[in-house]
């Protein structure tokens, strides 16, 4: 644990450091130049969407992923909520969960935003993980990657590059090695820099809170937040967390972030609802998979709603393999909330990993006949549908694919649906697409040509024109990934 927390640090640095610092204005005033945000909107360019995704296939190849479709969608609709009002325009994002109890959360050029299971163990509300994906996008907003290549064009690359190797040794195992080396490759390239940081971790505060307002949420939960990292701080020793290694708190800031909050309120105040609280249910039953006591102790006390305490006290009895008891709790908790998506999906989820796949395809179907591409019921329904009908698995998982470019859980399922239902060069595609999208990209190219042969062999002309078409994308891929 304690070498993947260093991990997460290293990247953490790393993403920051792409953004990091534009020369301040010489009449820059005591709001260090920030700019107006009223009407501003910044798009993402195709160079920084090309070094953004090839930056995520490498950190996925290195950092282990949290696998839990229902935390996934629940984070990128927060993430939809937050960006119509951000400031960025016709961009793309995706949303990584990472396995990691450290808090932390990222965001790397090109819409790439990342999030540890251990920001929902540490946030005990909505707003304040809303809080810090707001700041998030604000850095991505404000363009610090590209503000900061305009100061040091000359040497961007290179840094970026010493960096990105110095994050793959310590993900590999080097350690303390690997980190020596990030961050003797940062120190030359930010020496100079680093009297803008505080300029930029208050244009993404500000923006952040903006972001926060107009969606809907209390801009007071930033200052809620920083305090609680502080009071954190303070009981570890000074030990901070991950997110405070690269996004610096200084009391300063905490003061900035409370002026400017308490001239905001929420545009469209939202009705109260535990779904938060259940997600954080599960990030800490993620953490606390060796004792997960240890998570309904959290939850306790935290106060937290009784209605999580129940949900997680059924995911600890499906845990142990006491499937009809978390049936029962979840099935009774989906009566008395039934506007709750969550609830009747986690039963679909525990049916499945129990091997009830009739069950579980049963729920799926009901709750996707009211919410048709719900993503964590069609993913489970093509996982059921795998072992009674992988015809129609494949047709359910490769709609969900199409609708998911960029998800390599998918992709996995997608491969295995095609080889079970006969379609073995689409079956080798998918294997191929699931490995571009976690970094093996030389075994990714491999496989597609494993995958041309099957299909001129069985005469599959639909799968050898797209396998053609795909290789000549990860050729491109390839390019871009090797300039790291």
């Amino acid at each position: 644990m304690l070498r993947k927390t260093r991990y997460c640090l290293t990247t953490g640095a790393i993403a920051l450091a792409l953004g990091l610092a534009a020369p301040a204005p010489a009449s820059a005033t005591e709001d260090y130049g920030l700019p107006s945000l009223t009407g501003s909107s910044q798009a993402i360019t195709g160079e920084e969407f090309r070094l953004g995704r090839a930056w995520l296939r490498q950190f996925r190849a290195r950092t282990p992923s949290w696998q839990d479709p229902i935390a996934q969608e629940y984070v990128e609709s927060l993430v939809s909520r937050l960006l119509p009002h951000s400031g960025l325009t016709g961009s793309s994002t995706v949303v990584t969960l990472v396995d990691n109890r450290a808090l932390n959360a990222f965001a790397v050029p090109g819409g790439v935003i990342g999030v540890n299971a251990g920001l929902f163990a540490f946030a005990r509300e909505e707003d304040a993980v809303a809080s810090v994906l707001a700041h998030e996008l604000g850095h991505l907003s404000q363009r610090h990657y590209s503000r900061g290549r305009a100061r040091a064009e000359q040497t961007q690359l290179p840094a970026m590059a010493a960096m990105l190797a110095g994050m793959l040794i310590a993900a590999s195992g080097g350690g303390d090695a690997g980190i020596a080396a990030a961050m003797g490759s940062q120190a030359a390239f930010i020496q100079d820099q680093l009297a803008y940081s505080r300029r930029f971790e208050q244009e993404a505060d500000r923006l952040g809170l903006q972001t926060m307002a107009q969606a809907g949420f209390d801009p007071d939960a930033m200052v809620r937040m920083f305090r609680a990292m502080q009071r954190q701080v303070s009981l570890q020793g000074g030990n901070p967390p991950e997110f405070l290694l690269t996004h610096p708190l200084t009391e300063s800031r905490i003061s900035d972030a409370e002026s400017r909050a308490s001239q905001l309120e929420p545009m469209r105040p939202r009705d109260d609802d535990p779904t938060y609280h259940l997600v954080r249910a599960r990030a800490l039953l993620a953490v606390n998979q060796r004792d997960p006591q240890q998570a309904a102790t959290r939850l306790a006390q935290d106060d937290a709603p009784a209605e999580a305490r129940r949900y997680l006290d059924a995911l600890i009895d499906a845990h142990h393999g006491r499937t009809d008891s978390a049936l029962s709790q979840l099935d009774s908790l989906a009566r008395e909330l039934p506007d709750l998506a969550l609830l009747p999906v986690s039963a679909a989820e525990v049916a499945f990993e129990a091997g009830r796949y009739d069950d579980a395809t049963e729920r799926s179907r009901r709750l996707l006949r009211l919410m048709p591409g719900h993503m964590p019921a069609t993913r489970i329904l093509g996982e059921a549908l795998l072992q009674r009908d992988p015809n129609e698995a494949y047709r359910i998982l490769n709609e969900l694919a199409n609708r998911r470019p960029e998800d390599p859980q998918v992709f996995t399922l997608l491969a295995e649906a095609a080889g079970r239902s006969g379609r073995e060069a689409w079956g080798h595609l998918a294997r191929a697409e699931q490995m571009q999208l976690t970094g093996e990209i030389d075994r990714a190219i491999r496989q597609l040509d494993v995958a041309r042969r099957v299909a001129e062999q069985s005469g599959a002309t639909n799968a050898l024109a797209r396998i053609e078409q795909r290789r000549e994308d990860f050729v491109g891929y390839r390019e871009t990934m090797e300039k790291f």
